[in-house]
């Protein structure tokens, strides 16, 4: 059946894509464009537009381009060759932008080091690098000293932003070379599948690994944000998120580099001051991450939360029940929900701003795109493969994970770890010899092509022979009074099969236990009920927003290893109660039954 919606959905999609032809066609794999060339066309059209404003400093294309040049040539008399590894480790400020490409000019590789790390998962991230030169901006310099002490890594380091007696100075090194443009022959051969980040998968558990980044994909990502979020020279883009990872440093601050826009920086997201900024650097479009949107919305009334200019906020992770609140309440007119992943090969866009969907593909383009929801098993963790050893696809409105063809237009680049590599890919999905990546998402499609997000994969558990997703107890939790944020977990729990639902909650003083089990027993089947509470003052988060579950997993319900308030849902009264050492040895012995 004809359906006119439908239809102009789908012309928007075709017509983004033509929108991002001319650079589809410059960076097709073999061609000896990159990324610094895609900056350097801008800086000619644009020399004196500003690309990078912070604080009270702005600079423009040329100065950006001229100073790129300048750590080029730092890097020639170095003696690094084209491919060879520099991290960088060094909080939102234009000198990120401002190494990173001259880098690149250069022909070289930059690790872009997450700086939430210390000691070990610090020192592991440089070592995977495999990088000969550690660039660390000053308010990080003592970062790397203490795990550079236990660690075996031998790196030159350069001091950005101040130095101590041990390190060298990298602004003063760099500001005496010659901002001329680098010789062809600095990045001669070079070519669009060649790196030009690694940047680090966050995730909630397990030590980081380097995905990573070519030039082609750096500009098909920023090209797409560009074209379908529609930016223009006059945009000037507010990126709160960390540079070192692929939202704010390829999705917001690539789009606005191509578009010739302006990217405001901030050094992270303060919730706060974030309507203040918005205002003063008369902000058009913000990078969001769906808990920035819930910490705003949970935030009390600011004078210039409708003050700005934001046309547009473009992110991925905004939850259904945040959505709608966000939206009126700071009067953003528009929301372009996303999904991807860093290393993956699936991108898709909510062109239509529905809300909860994280994207929508027409069936002709799944089939053409090789993109699937595979049926998965949530206890063997693993898709469901039926008697002849092939997947097959999930129904309509079905839970599974989500996959992607592999072949020559659709790589997975994969890690600098190949066996990390290997287990991301699935073999013999729908016919021997075929691969397809592994997003490790469950998502659901509708018959309209919407997808929603359900859960990471791992992060759905078994309880009294039922499936529960975390992702969906957890907005359930948050949309009740009292909860600022929810964080939803299984936990072991012995004499019992499988785990048992598990939250980390942060509270307001309107908080009741009471009053949440009343709230959440119409929402929830009593088998995805938590059965423990704890509350925190906070929620560790990655450097990404995404809550880390591996210490609470860990910590499980034991009023020994907790010191935060501890609950239990008594099924006998019905309610929840403290959890004190008394009942968690009930519990242990098998006296007090779940």
């Amino acid at each position: 059946m004809f359906s006119r919606d439908r239809a102009e959905r789908d012309f928007r999609i075709v017509a983004g894509l033509a929108r991002a032809l001319p650079t589809l066609i410059r960076s097709r794999p073999g061609q000896e464009f990159t990324v610094p060339d895609a900056i350097e066309a801008v800086a000619r059209r644009s020399p004196n537009q500003v690309a990078l404003a912070f604080e009270s400093e702005s600079v423009t294309y040329a100065e950006l381009n001229r100073s790129a040049n300048q750590v080029g040539r730092w890097a020639i008399a170095q003696g690094l060759n084209p491919g060879d590894v520099v991290a960088l480790l060094m909080e939102n400020r234009p000198e990120f932008v401002v190494i990173w490409l001259g880098l690149a000019k250069a022909g070289l590789v930059t690790a872009l080091i997450n700086t939430n790390l210390r000691g070990g998962p610090l020192a592991h991230s440089l070592k995977v690098s495999k990088a000969r030169h550690l660039i660390v901006g000053e308010s990080h310099a003592t970062d790397w000293n203490e795990a550079s002490l236990d660690s075996d890594l031998k790196l030159e380091t350069w001091v950005s932003g101040g130095t101590s007696d041990s390190e060298r100075d990298f602004d003063a090194d760099r500001g005496h070379r010659s901002n001329a443009p680098l010789p062809a022959s600095a990045r001669a051969g070079r070519t669009s599948r060649d790196d030009l980040f690694y940047i680090y998968t966050s995730g909630t558990t397990g030590l980081p690994k380097a995905a990573r980044f070519s030039h082609q994909r750096f500009l098909m990502t920023s090209s797409g944000s560009m074209t379908l979020g529609e930016y223009r020279p006059s945009d000037r883009v507010y990126i709160t998120l960390p540079l070192y990872h692929t939202a704010g440093g390829v999705m917001a601050l690539g789009g606005t580099l191509l578009a010739g826009a302006t990217a405001i920086l901030s050094r992270k997201f303060s919730a706060s001051r974030f309507w203040e900024d918005c205002v003063r650097h008369d902000a058009t479009v913000f990078q969001y991450i769906g808990e920035l949107c819930r910490y705003l919305v949970n935030s009390p009334p600011h004078p210039d939360e409708k003050r700005h200019r934001l046309r547009l906020a473009i992110g991925n992770g905004l939850r259904p029940e945040v959505w709608p609140t966000f939206q009126e309440r700071f009067g953003i007119p528009r929301i372009l929900e996303f999904y991807g992943a860093t290393e993956g090969n699936i991108s898709m866009f909510n062109l239509s701003g529905k809300v909860g969907a994280v994207g929508r593909m027409p069936s002709w383009v799944r089939r053409a795109s090789g993109v699937h929801v595979l049926r998965f098993d949530v206890d063997a963790e693993d898709v469901v493969r039926g008697a002849d050893g092939y997947c097959t696809e999930a129904a309509l409105g079905e839970p599974g994970e989500l996959v992607g063809r592999l072949n020559e237009t659709s790589r997975f680049e994969g890690y600098t770890d190949a066996a990390a590599s290997e287990k991301k890919i699935l073999r013999d999905v729908f016919k021997k010899g075929d691969a397809y990546f592994r997003t490790g998402d469950l998502l659901k499609v509708d018959d309209e092509g919407y997808f929603t997000f359900v859960d990471r994969v791992g992060d759905t558990f078994r309880w009294k022979g039922e499936n529960v997703s975390t992702g969906e107890v957890a907005e359930v939790l948050s949309s009740c009074s009292g909860i600022a944020e929810a964080n939803v977990y299984g936990v072991e729990v012995p004499g019992t099969d499988g785990r048992a639902g598990m939250a980390s909650l942060v509270v307001d003083e309107t908080f009741s236990p009471k009053a949440l089990l009343d709230a959440i027993k119409p929402s929830l089947p009593a088998y995805a009920r938590p059965l423990f509470l704890r509350l925190l003052p906070e929620i560790e988060t990655t450097g990404t927003f995404k809550h880390r579950k591996v210490d609470s997993v860990r910590e499980g319900f034991d009023p020994v290893q907790v010191a935060d308030p501890l609950y239990l849902l008594d099924s006998q009264l019905g309610e929840y109660v403290v959890l004190n050492s008394e009942r968690h040895a009930q519990i242990l012995s098998g006296e007090l039954r779940l």
